[in-house]
């Protein structure tokens, strides 16, 4: 997608042929910059600091961490190491397993010395996948905003989204914004509510940022104002993005995702869930079981903001001595989410809806 006019993805393979660039993500919207990743510390940093976030484009940066660290140490037991390392990152993201083991297979029966290109051209293969996915998860949801816009006058269809599961999570496109921008090119008018999603702001401070590159209306709201909304027929559909989907449809993501579904259910407003195949955890059976990340209290009781001076500082917004407590993700139960949106189709929030359109994956 676009920034100040220009096409740019989230991550990509530099004119060297082996370092990596990444948009840092921490400091976005009010400062733009792009970081170098050289080595398997750079990779895992990144993932871990957050300066890349979201499921897929986790998933890349392993990828390419692996690579990376394969210039150091192609071993049998570099690979071990690095594998570990890197999976210890964010324990949540299913996408960040797959991608480890997509380019684990690849390099497995080649020589030491050749392990490092075969990890790039795996790590680049991932990439473009991504974004064809993200594209036809766009195509796929679209056909969902296009209905309620040919009942709706020609009003703007109000989407609520929760998170960041725009281009900025992925490598380009998105998954819950992919079916925004896709519907956006066929003429669909649209408006979108942007929670801010507390801790982090990632609304306020990314899907708020790449809709307004992109020229979508949108406006930001507290994290609680979204069930008042849905209440007061403001919003039309909502759909946000998953980590890690379970095989019986249960969805985890950003924490206060559920809040919304139930209020969605509660209100007969429809609750899409955007995801690739890539996210779906056909080993977990249900969502209960899938590990939720604790991060720092920090995030809690500290925000980062622009000063009126034009400066990006922290500063502390709880009283000073109390505890927090940060998970980042909740569980969606299947039985609050209307339909999953995937690569290959819609289907129901179900282990025969998922079946339905990936067969292969029936025992």
């Amino acid at each position: 997608m676009r920034i100040d006019g220009k096409h740019m993805r989230t991550i990509w393979l530099n004119e060297d042929g082996w370092t990596v660039s990444i948009i840092d993500q921490r400091n976005l919207p009010h400062v733009f910059e792009v970081a170098v990743l050289r080595d398997l510390n750079d990779a895992a940093r990144a993932i871990k600091d957050m300066a890349v976030r979201g499921a897929p484009l986790i998933g890349a940066t392993a990828a390419f961490g692996l690579a990376l660290a394969f210039r150091d140490d192609p071993s049998d037991a570099g690979l071990k190491e690095a594998y570990a390392r890197l999976h210890a990152t964010r324990p949540t993201a299913i996408n960040l397993k797959w991608a480890l083991d997509q380019v684990s297979d690849a390099v497995r029966h080649h020589v030491p010395h050749t392990r490092a290109e075969a990890a790039y051209a795996k790590a680049a293969e991932i990439v473009e996948a991504d974004v064809e996915a993200s594209r036809r998860i766009g195509e796929h949801g679209a056909s969902l905003i296009k209905g309620i816009a040919e009942v709706n006058g020609g009003k703007p269809v109000n989407v609520l989204t929760h998170c960041n599961a725009g281009w900025l999570a992925t490598i380009d496109w998105g998954t819950a914004t992919a079916p925004l921008y896709v519907a956006r090119e066929q003429g669909v008018p649209l408006h979108v509510w942007v929670d801010e999603t507390r801790p982090r702001n990632q609304g306020a401070a990314l899907t708020a940022y790449e809709l307004g590159q992109e020229g979508i209306p949108h406006t930001v709201i507290v994290d609680n104002a979204g069930g008042h909304l849905i209440q007061k027929a403001q919003v039309d559909l909502c759909i946000v993005g998953t980590d890690r989907t379970a095989a019986n449809g249960d969805v985890c993501n950003k924490i206060g995702t559920y809040l919304k579904a139930l209020a969605a259910f509660d209100n007969d407003v429809p609750f899409y869930v955007a995801l690739p195949h890539t996210t779906i955890d056909w080993e977990l059976d249900r969502g209960a079981d899938i590990p939720i990340e604790e991060r720092s209290a920090r995030e809690v009781t500290h925000v980062s903001g622009r000063t009126t001076d034009g400066q990006v500082h922290e500063v502390q917004v709880s009283a000073v001595g109390s505890d927090a407590a940060n998970p980042a993700f909740d569980v969606t139960p299947a039985r609050l989410v209307t339909s999953l949106v995937t690569d290959r189709g819609i289907c129901a929030a179900s282990r025969e809806g998922l079946l339905s359109l990936f067969p292969e994956k029936r025992p």
